[in-house]
Formats: structure tokens, sequence, C-alpha cells
């Protein structure tokens, strides 16, 4: 299952909403930093379609661990980004450049991605912006 976990981010780093997709379950659940939970994939895709607005990211140092029976799966990364237009209620985007550590929990089943948890500091994202 890790391979699926591994697509998923490969599309990410790619731009790739679509591929991302394919990744997911129908019903997929998105835990958000800071945000609400969002449920299945139309939801997921608007998503990304407001983050692709605002930010230009690109993850690096790529650690993928799984569980035996690959149902979970956990990921340690380094986000490289770029503040590209302003996010409601956070600081004003000048084309700022970001660098934080972060993290992603799975859940799959069946080849798909049902669950997707994703953790940063967010204060350390606002420092670095502002």
């Amino acid at each position: 299952m890790s391979d699926t976990v591994k697509r998923y981010f490969d599309a990410f780093n790619a731009g790739d909403t679509a591929g991302m997709l394919d990744c997911l379950s129908d019903d997929v659940a998105h835990h958000v930093n800071e945000g609400k939970i969002r449920s299945g994939k139309e939801a997921f895709s608007k998503f990304c379609d407001h983050m692709t607005r605002c930010y230009r990211e690109n993850l690096t140092d790529m650690v993928i661990f799984t569980n035996e029976d690959g149902t979970r799966a956990a990921a340690e990364y380094t986000v490289n980004g770029t503040y590209l237009a302003t996010d409601e209620g956070l600081p004003e985007a000048k084309g700022q450049t970001y660098k934080l550590p972060a993290g992603s929990f799975f859940t799959l089943e069946d080849g798909k991605i049902t669950r997707v948890v994703t953790h940063y500091n967010l204060a350390d994202w606002a420092q670095q912006v502002s």
C-alpha cells in the first residue's frame, strides 16, 4: 500500500490533482491542518484548487512508513513553498517562500486512501511569511 501513498505524493509534486484523486476512495475523509474534515473526492478537489491558487509547494526529504498489513501509513517530509495569493485570514501574500517540516497519516483499503490527515506548524509558517 505504500505504493499508493508514493503515487499520491508524486502526483502532488507534479501538480497533478487528477493523479491524487485517483489514489483516493470516493468517500475519502480529508483532515486538513487547522481546519474541518472534508468528505469525498469533490471536496478534496475543491481544496486542491484553492491550494494551487494560493501556494506552490514541493515536498522533499520524504520518508513513508507503513504497518504490516498495509492499512495504515504515515509520511514525514519537508514542504518547500511559495505563497502566491493571500489566503483568507492569513498574512498578505507577496511571493514569500517558506520551508516547513510536516507529516501526513493515511488509512488505506483496497488500494485506495480512505483517510488523509496532514499536520504542520501554522505559527511557524505564519512567522516565515510575515
